[in-house]
């Protein structure tokens, strides 16, 4: 078997996105965010378990005043999305007429990010945008506009730089897919 083959649980993944491509693309979403939102004082919503580590590694390249807090939303089991979105932990900002940004590791049928944009609308923001590391298109069934995204992906199972198989892989540096036999 190829020594760079990963096994969580009864899963065997193969190296997919490696770490510098990872953080060339997060280089080029700050970029674009310090030249978008130098003097708007957003905050930034960090959509939780998945988008930590895109979320310490974009926020730490952003050179204007800033805030960030986290949400945590449930709608994965397994490698399937449950289709169903559970708020865990609820939003501890205010955040009317503030320009919110939402953080996410991935979009794939658009169904928790639906869920949120519509939840957030209701705490009346400025405006809100949306910043994804991966956008699976082929996946997606909900029509939802992304204002940042570092890569377009096919749609397959990945697990690494905090994207998890039944909560495990998360640690993973690089992003790995699900090997098909």
């Amino acid at each position: 078997m190829n020594s760079n083959i990963v096994q969580v649980h009864d899963k065997y993944f193969e190296p997919f996105i490696d770490e510098g491509a990872i953080q060339k693309e997060i280089s080029r979403i700050a970029i674009e965010m310090n030249r978008d939102l130098a003097k708007k004082d957003p905050i930034f919503l960090g959509i939780l378990n998945g988008a930590f580590m895109f979320a310490s590694d974009l926020f730490k390249q952003l050179q204007f005043p800033c805030q960030i807090t986290f949400l945590k939303l449930a709608s994965y089991s397994g490698t399937k999305s449950s289709g169903s979105v559970k708020q865990l932990i609820g939003i501890n900002r205010d955040l009317k007429d503030r320009v919110v940004i939402v953080l996410e590791d991935i979009v794939d049928t658009g169904v928790t990010l639906e869920t949120i944009l519509r939840q957030l609308s209701g705490f009346e923001p400025a405006e809100i945008r949306v910043a994804t590391l991966l956008h699976k298109p082929e996946a997606t069934v909900k029509e939802v506009k992304l204002d940042y995204v570092g890569m377009e992906i096919p749609n397959n199972f990945i697990l690494g730089y905090g994207l998890d198989y039944d909560g495990y892989g998360r640690n993973i540096k690089e992003i790995y897919q699900l090997v098909n036999s």
